[in-house]
């Protein structure tokens, strides 16, 4: 199933909360709403649903405006954060639910609800209550009931906000792998990067209910479009340098370091951009620490470490600016201890600081 949103706006009283948002969805492709609290991506999710309705704009599945259709005749399944299971039921009552409202015969909505519940691996759940389940076997009776009737697509709104990480983690994998065999078209909304990366074809960022970029994963992380998408992508996100650009000498200027430039993004910049004033972005990864002095190296200090195991994160004082870069997992640096640091600017992004904009 195709789905087409088309200059998408919703309005509450005064605020603004979807702006003129216009995605086109390809059939069997899994794209993921992504963006903070309050960026319009629940609100999107829920008019695609036909759950609220649109200031303006259309919606179109299959290339057929839906605006003034009903949800039940969308043929769309939502899942939402708040799994919304009927206590008194059984979880093959949850799960075989859509299908008693369709009345359906009795002998095919048991079939169709074991072969849903097998797929999930939950079949010796089936007789149990919610009130007798973990949160990530409530997740899959929520995932089962949207699945159980073979809707054309899915609509989950933050499936799995509720678990924990551990669980957050193995839901997240064999959600990837449920829609790759099924090859449902999926609009999947989460505030997690993490999940928008691992779980996405294409990824919709959102922020105050404009588009920022929609492009597939590696794509917007190496090619932002503007400074919010490079901070809110990544994590931890990206650092950011106000300086300005003298390309006649190859050289970024700020407050905190000069730097010389190097990489082929140097032509986008002319001789005639002297001291044009930029916003430098470098990821942590492409900023190597060490503690030893070396040659045209940059002397830090040590704000704090953060031990994550496989790898330390090293937060850097550089003047007024602080900064954070990846080091190996093995990294000890004491704070206030001085480092020397090496910016990788072929790895580098530059933005117009007045717009935010990629240069």
């Amino acid at each position: 199933m195709s789905i087409s949103v088309q200059h998408l706006t919703k309005s509450f009283g005064s605020t603004i909360v979807v702006d003129a948002l216009s995605l086109e969805i390809n059939n069997g492709e899994f794209v993921v709403l992504l963006g903070p609290s309050g960026c319009g991506k629940t609100t999107t999710l829920r008019i695609i649903a036909g759950l609220e309705q649109a200031t303006s704009g259309d919606i179109l599945i299959e290339g057929k405006r839906v605006n003034d259709l009903p949800p039940q005749l969308r043929d769309v399944a939502m899942v939402f954060q708040s799994y919304a299971l009927y206590p008194h039921m059984t979880v093959a009552g949850n799960i075989g639910y859509p299908l008693r409202v369709r009345k359906l015969a009795h002998e095919r909505i048991e079939t169709q609800v074991r072969e849903t519940a097998v797929l999930l691996e939950i079949e010796s759940l089936l007789k149990r209550k919610p009130r007798e389940l973990s949160g990530g076997e409530r997740q899959r009776v929520a995932l089962a009931r949207a699945i159980v009737r073979h809707p054309r697509a899915f609509l989950m709104d933050e499936p799995l906000s509720n678990l924990d990480a551990r669980l957050r983690l193995q839901m997240r994998g064999e959600l990837k792998h449920l829609q790759q065999k099924l090859a449902t078209t999926t609009i999947y909304v989460t505030h997690d990067q993490a999940e928008a990366m691992t779980l996405g074809h294409r990824v919709a960022v959102m922020n105050k209910g404009k588009l920022q970029q929609f492009d597939t994963p590696l794509e917007i992380y190496n090619r932002p479009a503007n400074r919010f998408v490079a901070e809110f992508v990544g994590s931890p996100g990206m650092n950011f340098l106000d300086g300005e650009i003298d390309a006649a000498h190859s050289i970024f200027q700020s407050q905190q370091i000069s730097i010389a430039l190097k990489g082929s993004y140097l032509e986008r910049f002319s001789d005639g951009d002297t001291n044009k004033r930029v916003t430098l972005g470098i990821r942590p990864e492409d900023i190597h620490v060490s503690l030893s002095q070396s040659d045209n190296w940059h002397q830090a200090n040590v704000y704090v470490t953060e031990l994550m195991g496989s790898e330390t994160f090293v937060i850097l004082q550089l003047r007024e600016a602080k900064l954070t870069a990846r080091a190996a997992g093995d990294f000890r640096a004491e704070p206030d201890s001085p480092v020397w640091i090496e910016l990788d600017t072929t790895k580098a992004h530059f933005f117009d600081p007045e717009t935010g904009l990629r240069l």
